[in-house]
């Protein structure tokens, strides 16, 4: 696959050479960058915004089944476009940027200081946080004290200082509903 200036895309995951470093880069504005160029192309686009993880010694990463690059990641992994709630309302499913679909684990759930959603991603390695129209699908799925209800189990959200970073595993609040 092609990547900017008719690249090859292992080429631009540093597939040429023994270094797992690159110049690819992510602004805050979901913005791809190779060194100072702009990444542009729709499929590589696509491709390099589902492949973020969280490599072995913490630092972000770009993976896929053939290749890994570390990358530079500005603000969250990636950002909740939407929000599904299973059958039976038992669990949701986020569709996220990079067209990944995984479920939401409830308890990773949490809300920055303006009360922007965060939540953990790709079995918690990194956060990803929710859109405008992703949080007003979840809001519908919210009590009144704020927390999240699914199949009658509460799951508090609570406000962070820093929703980038990982969440420790929280236990819902098996109150009743009122």
């Amino acid at each position: 696959m092609l990547g900017p200036s008719g690249m090859e895309l292992s080429d631009l995951l540093g597939g040429g050479g023994r270094s797992r470093e690159t110049k690819i880069r992510r602004d805050a504005l979901f913005r791809w960058w190779n060194g100072d160029e702009v990444i542009d192309h729709p499929k590589v686009v696509r491709a390099l915004a589902g492949w973020i993880d969280r490599a072995e010694d913490g630092r972000l990463c770009l993976a896929n089944s053939i290749n890994w690059a570390y990358v530079t990641i500005e603000g969250p992994a990636y950002a909740v476009r939407s929000v599904q709630l299973e059958p039976g309302g038992r669990a949701v499913r986020l569709r996220l940027s990079g067209e990944v679909e995984e479920p939401l684990d409830p308890t990773s759930l949490r809300r920055d200081e303006d009360g922007t959603l965060f939540a953990d991603v790709r079995d918690g390695r990194v956060a990803a946080r929710f859109d405008n129209h992703a949080a007003l699908q979840l809001a519908e799925l919210v009590d009144d004290d704020e927390c999240l209800v699914l199949d009658g189990v509460r799951h508090p959200i609570p406000t962070v200082t820093d929703p980038l970073a990982p969440r420790s595993p929280r236990r819902p609040t098996q109150e009743p509903l009122r």
